[in-house]
């Protein structure tokens, strides 16, 4: 099955959405959670694909419930918005 629209970079997005909504720096929250700036960077950006754990450790260090980061929309967007 081809999904219509990238998981990595929804995923990315929306973290980094969520960050900044809480005022929270990609450094702080690198910081915080003890992962690594650049990795962190590769996430939001959809370069990494985030394993179950990480999305966890993210998710309390932002004090959400994990399935919070999964709730990104899978609606099918323009190839630009994805930027591919």
């Amino acid at each position: 099955m081809e999904l219509n629209y990238d998981p990595l970079k929804r995923f990315g997005r929306h973290l980094a959405e969520l960050r900044r909504a809480q005022g929270v720096s990609q450094e702080r929250l690198a910081h915080e959670s003890g992962l690594a700036r650049s990795y962190l960077s590769g996430i939001e950006r959809g370069m990494r694909n985030v394993s179950l754990m990480n999305i966890c450790v993210l998710a309390e260090t932002l004090q959400f419930p994990p399935a919070r980061l999964l709730e990104f929309p899978t609606t099918p967007e323009s190839e630009e918005a994805d930027g591919r």
